[in-house]
């Protein structure tokens, strides 16, 4: 029997290194293929059939911007 865990990674990159890996992600969307990275020492695969959205987060005077893939495996 397999347990599912919840969890959340997280990774800062520097501008240099954020452009590179938008670079790398556009290709894969436009070519319709899977992209895939290492987020925290996990090598994440997004299938290219995965939906995209954008969430944007206030509290206080902090806001986020979420640039997010979701799928199922």
């Amino acid at each position: 029997m397999s347990k599912e865990t919840d969890r959340d990674l997280e990774k800062t990159y520097s501008v240099k290194q954020t452009v590179a890996k938008l670079r790398r992600l556009t290709d894969c969307l436009e070519s319709d293929k899977p992209f895939t990275i290492q987020v925290a020492g996990e090598r994440i695969r997004v299938p290219a059939t995965a939906v995209f959205n954008v969430e944007h987060e206030r509290e206080g005077r902090e806001e986020e911007l979420d640039f997010q893939f979701k799928w199922t495996n």
